[in-house]
């Protein structure tokens, strides 16, 4: 009797070691087929930082500029490409509303350029383009971490950006954005199994700013004989989830 509970033991055993291991190769041949070549999607939320080069009316200087931090949102797909074990490329493709604002005192050195505490709140839309490079240095299935860096270009969706001044003696501004932004991006990706969160820094390296404008008919004198000149860049902090197909 106790040899044959032994029998039966022993094969209840075996059968579930053995499909244990058919189970574990399964995952782990799914795991590396799925990660030759993945897509996914991702969508998160940002805070837009506006680094003031200049701000002038003329020569006359416009200090005292305080940056105000406000939340917009992203959407994105992407493709990651294995190059080798830990390293990947990943292009991307997004569509982000960045907003921001920009307070300034009439105090000071500003009370002869602003006719009362200036704002200027801008929204941003625009269409994404990364291509990151990134290195696994935690690469153990299910759990995953990744470092990525790489250039971006975004492109600027004209109907669905405006930037708003207020504060200024200069009548009905209007400032164009560029039509195309660069910069660099740098970050940090966790993943469990499918599913990741993605941690990023986005650098502007170019003036975003195209143009500045007023109606110097309905601006009163001496206001209405200089130009106004600003000149900023754009950086961006990230988060966002998605999963990875």
């Amino acid at each position: 009797m106790i040899n044959k509970s032994l029998y039966i033991f022993s094969v209840f055993l075996l059968a579930c070691c053995t499909n244990m291991h058919a189970q574990n190769v399964v995952q782990n041949k799914r795991h590396k087929e799925i990660h030759k070549v993945s897509f996914g999607i991702k969508g998160g939320f940002n805070s837009t930082m506006m680094f003031i080069n200049k701000i002038s009316y003329g020569n006359q200087k416009i200090n005292d500029i305080e940056n105000n931090y406000k939340i917009g949102y992203t959407a994105t797909v992407f493709t990651r490409i294995n190059i080798k074990k830990r390293h990947f490329i990943q292009p991307e493709i997004s569509y982000t509303i960045s907003n921001s604002s920009i307070s300034i005192s009439n105090l000071n050195s500003n009370a002869a350029t602003l006719k009362d505490n200036a704002l200027i709140k801008t929204k941003m839309a625009s269409i994404n383009i990364p291509l990151l490079y990134g290195y696994k240095f935690i690469n153990s299935y299910p759990y995953g971490m990744s470092f990525f860096l790489g250039p971006k270009v975004s492109f600027t969706i004209d109907k669905q950006s405006e930037c708003k001044y207020s504060g200024f003696y200069q009548e009905n501004i209007k400032e164009t954005i560029q039509p195309i932004n660069y910069g660099a991006v740098l970050g940090i990706g966790v993943n469990i199994s499918n599913i990741f969160f993605d941690f990023r820094y986005e650098i502007g390296c170019n003036n975003i700013t195209k143009s500045v404008e007023y109606d110097k008919i309905s601006t009163s004198e001496p206001h209405n004989e200089k130009e106004l000149t600003i000149k900023r860049h754009k950086n961006v902090l990230g988060f966002s989830v998605g999963f990875i197909f």
